[in-house]
């Protein structure tokens, strides 16, 4: 694993370069075709962009948006955003225009480097009058705006002349805003390294591995776990080129390491069964041919070389888990948030059915009187952008406070049971408040009853009584 000296992920980046300069970090993939970056390539490409940034904000620390769906240059400008002495603000693709604008003016952002994005046709009416947009490669704006490549050709060999420091901001991850306006959580280099160095052990990580970039980057999760993982590893990283080819970019990649709500597990379910013709032709080839039909299995979604499956966001039900077992395959689930990741997770050795695991080395949890999950280690994030209040409420000497209800069995496994506030999460890992919704459907003189369904189901469920009026 990296060297704790790299206490930065420009040091982590740099100590690369040094040991392998021809390793494959980063591959694009389109039609079927990579693009590969090697650590010294990527690190000149973000470096000509880091001095750009620095000339241009000459005051370190500029706020810097990146609107892209996961590509190689998701991660150079970030990367370039870092270097600079900036801090990185991601935004989801699927934002709608007034979160955006809430992001891009609470944030002081000042420039936005732009991919190719599903939702920009919404976000470019709603941006500041003074941001700075930079086009990445591929991608056409019609506002004024700066090109990725025309800043390389002007800036190759420089690179930025900040120092970065392990307790520096250097990325800002705005939440769901599920329950009003999303806070922007502050993280470090420190703050965003360091869980995954304490999960090495519990995610079976050696050198050189291999992941597949498809969940959103502008989520902290997948920056950690992917992202930090392959400068602390040496990693590759392929990006899928979107939703449609992931079976396709999984075979390709063949990670070692992948994590994916419990949805996504039954997808892949569903296309092994397909393959072999029926979910009774799979039984029929399991017990004909238990070891090659496990084999054909595995290698058909790219996982034949998976040394750590990760399973979250959502609970993931008895008989999906089992189901992945018979293929030799153990679906581990664990726990983070936006505000502190790597807190728990299940191991090969320590593994029980609907938990989320026991605490991670150098993690403290305890329960509060009212049944709240509270956890406490080195390398929480630094608090809420511009929200003392909430900052201060949320950590409280050190505990996180994360608004989990849990319960712990008597071996030390822990359980999450609920929301300390009135919200569900679906089996796609997305939060749904019921308050509002029902509140919609009440309006209606039918109705008499009513209950929002959805946690653990793959669409939310409005039950309703119907009204006597209605009979």
């Amino acid at each position: 694993m990296l060297s704790e000296c790299c206490d930065t992920i420009c040091s982590g980046i740099d100590f690369r370069v040094a040991s392998e300069p021809e390793g494959i970090w980063l591959r694009d993939v389109a039609q079927a075709r990579f693009r590969d970056w090697s650590w010294r390539e990527a690190r000149e490409e973000l470096n000509a962009v880091a001095a750009w940034l620095q000339q241009t904000f000459p005051q370190s620390g500029a706020h810097c948006a990146v609107l892209s769906p996961n590509r190689a240059h998701w991660v150079l400008a970030d990367m370039a955003i870092v270097a600079s002495g900036g801090a990185t603000v991601p935004l989801f693709t699927t934002l709608p225009a007034a979160t955006a604008q809430y992001i891009l003016e609470f944030a002081r952002v000042k420039v936005l480097f732009v991919g190719e994005a599903s939702n920009w046709d919404q976000v470019r009416c709603v941006l500041p009058a003074d941001i700075l947009i930079v086009a990445l490669p591929g991608v056409e704006v019609r506002e004024e705006h700066v090109r990725w490549e025309d800043i390389l050709r002007a800036h190759r060999g420089q690179r930025s002349t900040h120092v970065a420091t392990s307790d520096e901001l250097m990325s800002i991850v705005f939440t769901s805003g599920t329950t009003g306006e999303p806070k922007g959580v502050m993280h470090s280099h420190h703050s965003m390294l360091l869980p995954m160095r304490r999960c090495a052990d519990a995610f079976s990580m050696a050198e050189h591995p291999r992941f597949l970039s498809y969940l959103p980057l502008s989520h902290v999760a997948e920056r950690q776990a992917v992202l930090m993982q392959s400068v602390l590893h040496g990693g590759t990283i392929t990006f899928n080129e979107g939703p449609d080819f992931l079976l396709r970019d999984l075979v390709g990649c063949r990670p070692t390491f992948f994590f994916g709500a419990p949805r996504i597990w039954e997808q892949l379910r569903q296309q092994i069964e397909a393959d072999f013709g029926s979910a009774q032709a799979l039984e029929e080839a399991l017990a004909r041919d238990p070891q090659g039909t496990v084999l054909r299995a595995r290698a058909l979604v790219g996982l034949d070389k998976a040394r750590y499956l990760l399973t979250g966001a959502a609970p993931a039900y008895d008989d999906l888990i089992n189901w992945w077992a018979r293929l030799g395959l153990s679906l581990m689930d664990g726990y983070g948030m936006t505000e502190a990741m790597g807190l728990i997770g299940s191991t090969a050795q320590n593994n029980r059915r609907g938990s989320i695991g026991k605490p991670v080395p150098g993690v403290e949890v305890r329960l509060s009187d009212s049944g709240e999950l509270l956890c406490r280690a080195d390398g929480m994030a630094l608090g809420y952008y511009r929200r003392e209040d909430e900052t201060a409420a949320t950590f409280v000497d050190g505990w996180v406070h994360t608004g989990d209800r849990a319960r712990v069995d008597g071996d030390g496994f822990y359980y999450i049971t609920g929301r300390m506030k009135d919200y569900f999460k679906t089996i796609h890992g997305k939060y749904v408040a019921p308050a509002p919704i029902e509140g919609r459907f009440s309006e209606c003189s039918c109705v008499d009853q009513l209950c929002l369904l959805g946690r653990g189901y793959s669409k939310t469920v409005m039950v309703c009584v119907l009204s006597p009026v209605a009979l």
